[in-house]
């Protein structure tokens, strides 16, 4: 995907896995969201209750075929093995994970995303081979207990005036009363986890949270 793609695909990321949609069904709740207008998708299978094994694979192809349909970019978190049984369109990484760089040799044809927290972080995904990275947590979040201290958007803005120029997403606790400052910050998108996935109607949560980072 050419860098100027990626960056209009990362305009509105919805991350998610089955803990997250409050007891709803994973693919409604993508449906939902892609018809409210979600540009990006990763499947995080993570936290309490999550699907193991089989079960996993099997939500994660459904979900799968779902952004095919739509021509919605697929991106499985953490799990090589898993992003290649899907036929992922890519894989997102944190610091605690493998390398950028061994993942980035291994799935030359896919997206690599890199969580970073600062400039030095978003600097050495870059040399590694990122296309593109994951920035927070902005705000406070529920979503990752082990989530580490809030940045807030002036992280973006460190990372940018330091001259990283590419694709950057910030996460963490956003929706749609704060996006549009994670945007202005300089971020090309938000990724947003329970602003859509607990959402009551998920279609309008990505609909205003569109709106609002427009």
């Amino acid at each position: 995907m050419k860098i100027e793609q990626l960056r209009k695909a990362l305009r509105l990321y919805l991350v998610m896995g089955s803990p997250n949609c409050g007891g709803a069904d994973p693919a409604a709740v993508l449906e939902a969201a892609i018809a409210g207008g979600i540009t990006m998708f990763q499947f995080r299978e993570k936290g309490a209750g999550a699907l193991q094994g089989a079960a996993k694979l099997e939500l994660g192809a459904r979900l799968r075929r779902l952004c095919a349909q739509h021509a919605i970019p697929f991106i499985v978190n953490d799990d090589e093995g898993l992003a290649l049984e899907l036929a992922a369109d890519g894989i997102h990484i944190g610091q605690e994970d493998a390398p950028a760089a061994d993942i980035r040799q291994r799935l030359k044809n896919m997206i690599v995303g890199v969580s970073a927290h600062d400039l030095a972080e978003a600097q050495a995904a870059l040399a590694e081979g990122a296309d593109y990275l994951g920035v927070g947590p902005q705000y406070a979040t529920r979503t990752k207990p082990d989530a580490r201290e809030v940045q807030g958007p002036a992280a973006i803005q460190r990372i940018r005036a330091g001259g990283i120029r590419l694709p950057l997403v910030g996460i963490g606790g956003i929706d749609a009363t704060n996006a549009s400052h994670v945007i202005r910050a300089g971020a090309d998108g938000v990724a947003v986890v329970s602003a859509i996935a607990s959402a009551h109607s998920p279609r309008e949560a990505a609909a205003e949270l569109l709106r609002n980072i427009k």
